[in-house]
């Protein structure tokens, strides 16, 4: 029980430096929850064989929380607001295309580029969001 309080001490401590700002990048929060939760189910082994059911279940819980949290990537950047519109020029920026470029270019654009920042194949949200803000702007007017 004493290494549970020493552990909601040093998570604590941890969470108060960074106040609100991510410390970690998206690689090391992965890695850190990772190894939390491998840490979290040995405990539970453990305590399971030695008959104390509580920290075991206790543990499997946080083991399976962690576990989770590897998989959503940690902290992310905060969205912008609808009040941050997209100038034309931006848009055609963030996808590389020209004044004079066709619907199809600007689709194929997108394409590619999203094929490289979607959140599944290992991009981030915001970045997604900008290209798909951007595509709408072009495409759309929106």
């Amino acid at each position: 029980m004493l290494y549970l309080a020493l552990g909601a001490a040093l998570l604590s401590l941890f969470v108060w430096m960074g106040r609100g700002r991510p410390i970690l990048k998206r690689r090391e929060w992965r890695f850190i929850a990772a190894a939390f939760s491998i840490v979290s189910f040995a405990g539970a082994a453990v305590a399971g064989l030695r008959g104390a059911w509580a920290p075991t279940v206790v543990l499997v819980v946080l083991g399976l929380w962690s576990a989770a949290t590897t998989r959503q990537g940690g902290p992310t950047a905060p969205r912008p607001t609808r009040g941050d519109r997209m100038s034309t020029e931006e848009a055609r920026s963030i996808l590389g295309v020209g004044p004079d470029a066709t619907a199809e270019e600007i689709q194929a654009a997108y394409t590619r580029l999203m094929r490289l920042a979607h959140p599944d194949k290992g991009g981030t949200t915001g970045l997604a969001a900008q290209l798909n803000a951007a595509r709408d702007r072009l495409l759309r007017g929106g």
